[in-house]
């Protein structure tokens, strides 16, 4: 296994690492999501160790009638679903993306073809899955034909957009600035505020990890140069208090009291308070800086980064999401039994689309150096400057 703590592997395996990661964390999570850590603990005798199945056994399909969903046994959720439909925009425009991309490529994936979906064990449209501030995104672009720029304000202020932005980061690799960047563009389409703001910070996280010689901290590091407001305060708080600990089990709870003073959800994760997901300076996303603060406590390893998130509890799916994601860029390997187990269960190719995002990336390194050497040929016949070597 990778040594932990120091980013290795070529191009192509940290990209895999990374989207892989992300779906194998979301699968572990997906099945504890909003409960807490002693609530997790006690269905389960112990904390979570791999894949489990649904919290509520063969009674799954009726026993939240608002989201019949078979979470558990290695199913993929909607954070995997978006993160390969974003992956397919990718692939399709060859570029840079932009909310525009967004308007005009990702909602109409989510609206016209219908693919496996995990969770409800059928060919469905991949719209009948996400959850309703996904949903803003069709309502507000191609039913509202709003400003793709601007759709994103008005949503609830979550999670949503931050957890598929993994392939943002991967096609910026190794350039954190330009992953922030454009994902802030990308995800003016969905979100605002801070939800808006843990888009552009997990992007750039992203692509940090992937910078040979990377670790947790050097990740971090790249968060706190970038992040604005709340979300700046809460990665800081969170990761000053991660880096006092080298096991999840002792951080479970110094974690969750260093995000709360900047989460609005408040302590009980299915009944959020009055002043909920909405904009806000001062607040951030829970998942992010939890994620980075496991990495921080696992030193970088895939495994433990990954139990941490899923043993935390509250949104620990997405917040498995991010941390797979980020280990898996680092160069931890994810645990072969894991990615066979959601695979074949999710019936997934996890690898496809990392081949297809490392074939693009690629392309659009290309098209960037030639882009930038047009503009040194201009700038330096404007000055009389050489251009560089």
């Amino acid at each position: 296994m990778t040594p932990k703590g120091e980013g290795t592997g070529t191009l192509d395996e940290r990209i895999t690492g990374a989207l892989v990661g992300a779906a194998v964390g979301d699968a572990l999570g997906g099945p504890v999501e909003g409960y807490s850590p002693e609530q997790i603990t006690e269905r389960h005798g112990g904390r979570v160790h791999g894949v489990v199945g649904p919290w509520n056994g063969a009674d799954w399909p009726t026993a939240r009638l608002v989201a019949p969903y078979h979470k558990g046994d290695g199913h993929v959720t909607d954070d995997t679903l978006m993160t390969h439909a974003l992956v397919r925009v990718y692939a399709t425009v060859r570029d840079h993306l932009d909310a525009y991309a967004v308007a005009e490529h990702l909602v109409p994936d989510l609206m016209t073809t219908p693919r496996w979906i995990p969770e409800l064990e059928a060919e469905a449209l991949p719209l009948q899955r996400i959850f309703l501030a996904e949903k803003w995104l069709v309502t507000r672009l191609h039913y509202g034909h709003v400003d793709p720029r601007e759709a994103g304000s008005g949503n609830i202020v979550n999670c949503g957009a931050a957890m598929y932005m993994a392939p943002v980061g991967l096609v910026n690799a190794a350039n954190p600035a330009g992953a922030y960047a454009e994902a802030l563009d990308v995800a003016g389409a969905h979100q605002s505020s801070y939800g808006r703001e843990a888009a552009g910070v997990f992007a750039a996280a992203v692509a940090a990890a992937c910078t040979p010689g990377a670790t947790p901290a050097s990740v971090v590091a790249a968060c706190l140069s970038l992040a604005k407001d709340g979300t700046r305060a809460a990665v800081e708080a969170v990761c000053e208090v991660a880096a006092r600990h080298t096991d999840f089990e002792s951080a479970l709870a110094p974690l969750r009291r260093a995000v709360a003073p900047f989460d609005t959800v408040g302590p009980d994760y299915r009944s959020p308070s009055l002043g909920a997901r909405r904009p806000s300076r001062l607040h951030s996303i829970e998942e992010l800086p939890v994620a980075l603060g496991m990495l921080l406590v696992s030193g970088g390893d895939f495994r433990h980064a990954v139990l941490g998130s899923v043993n935390y509890g509250r949104d620990c799916d997405s917040i498995a999401t991010m941390a797979g994601a980020l280990a898996g860029a680092l160069g931890s390997e994810v645990p072969h039994d894991w990615a066979k187990t959601v695979a074949e269960s999710s019936r997934l190719d996890l690898d496809a689309p990392a081949r297809t995002l490392a074939e693009v990336t690629r392309e659009i390194f290309d098209r960037d150096v030639r882009r930038r050497r047009a503009h040194e040929a201009a700038y330096a016949a404007l000055t009389g400057a050489p251009c560089s070597g």
